[in-house]
């Protein structure tokens, strides 16, 4: 049986199949592990199944010389140094498509608990301090026919405009390098450049990879060109926004609200953040759903066991390093 090192537990099932197909090490006692702790776990292991928290490095390929597949749980893999293990021939995979939906529900769980400030409602009713109904409590924004934007156009972008568009009658702005005609066709949808967008949309919604183009790719100037009712809200990465700079707009009620999934520096959260009742905040839980995170799983079973079998696995990110086995 090939040999796994598992960074973090995953959910009971996923944690079975493992078990029965694979020789696996895994880290029992489920926090983040140090770089030097992953680099002892991955001696003598011929897979290493990773997170998106954990920052993998040549230092830590380097410690195990047969390392042949990196199988990230997460779409993303930023955390991952692409061209030190395609350098090395290391596989890296990921786990696309399963989570797009889920992913959606939160970002529009959030585009609405900021909207109406739910978050605010319930820390007050909690408070005691409720005292009886009132014209003047808690006034929030409308969503439904309010512009929506989009920017990054990817499956997540979709899900997210579809739920706009069709449960909330939304007009739909969206920026993305390139111009989809079938989903304007369906949507209405309209093609801007960024700038706009932040101009005209009453909710900025996220959605881009992060990368060296996207790195606070939000940033004062585009903040500023927000609405004073607008919301933005981020279920990509949270070093696509200036954190600084958002924090210094909703301070000073430039903007309306911000709901957060993901940020700048996670885990740790900023306290000029957590100070902002004009800030609401969930713990990167966008693909949080049972059956979400046991497809994930499912996903990254199915790479490890194409590329033990010496066969593409089928969410490979770096095909260079695949070119180079055949």
């Amino acid at each position: 049986m090939k040999k796994l090192f598992v960074t973090k537990p995953l959910p009971g099932k996923v944690m079975e199949r493992l078990k029965d197909s694979f020789d696996i090490t895994v880290n029992e006692e489920n926090r983040h592990l140090s770089r030097e702790e992953i680099i002892e776990g991955v001696k003598g292991k011929d897979g290493l199944v990773s997170l998106l928290t954990d920052p993998i490095d040549s230092t830590i390929m380097d410690a195990e010389p047969n390392l042949k597949i990196i199988a990230n749980y997460a779409v993303g893999f930023n955390n991952i140094d692409l061209k030190a293990a395609t350098d090395r021939n290391i596989l890296v995979t990921n786990t696309p498509g399963v989570l797009d939906e889920t992913t959606a529900d939160l970002a529009f769980t959030l585009l609405c608990a900021a909207a109406r400030r739910i978050h605010e409602g319930e820390k007050f009713l909690r408070s005691g301090s409720w005292d009886g109904w009132g014209p003047l409590q808690f006034l929030g924004q409308d969503i439904h026919k309010r512009t929506l934007g989009i920017v990054g156009l990817g499956r997540i972008g979709k899900e997210v405009a579809r739920r706009g568009n069709k449960g909330f009658c939304m007009p739909i702005l969206y920026a993305d390098p390139r111009k989809n005609e079938e989903f304007e066709r369906m949507t209405g949808a309209k093609h801007v450049d960024i700038r706009e967008l932040f101009m005209k949309a009453d909710f900025v919604s996220l959605h881009c990879p992060l990368n060296d183009k996207t790195h606070h790719l939000v940033n004062r100037e585009l903040i500023d060109l927000m609405k004073p009712t607008a919301i933005l809200i981020n279920t990509a990465r949270g070093p696509v926004v200036d954190e600084k700079a958002l924090v210094q707009a909703l301070r000073e009620k430039k903007i309306f609200a911000a709901a957060l999934d993901v940020f700048e520096h996670e885990p740790k959260i900023s306290e000029e953040l957590l100070a902002l009742d004009n800030a609401i905040m969930v713990p990167h839980i966008g693909s949080a759903s049972i059956d979400t995170r046991t497809r994930m799983g499912d996903l990254v079973i199915q790479n490890l066991e194409y590329a033990f079998r010496g066969e593409r696995p089928p969410f490979l990110v770096n095909k260079e390093a695949w070119k180079s086995q055949e």
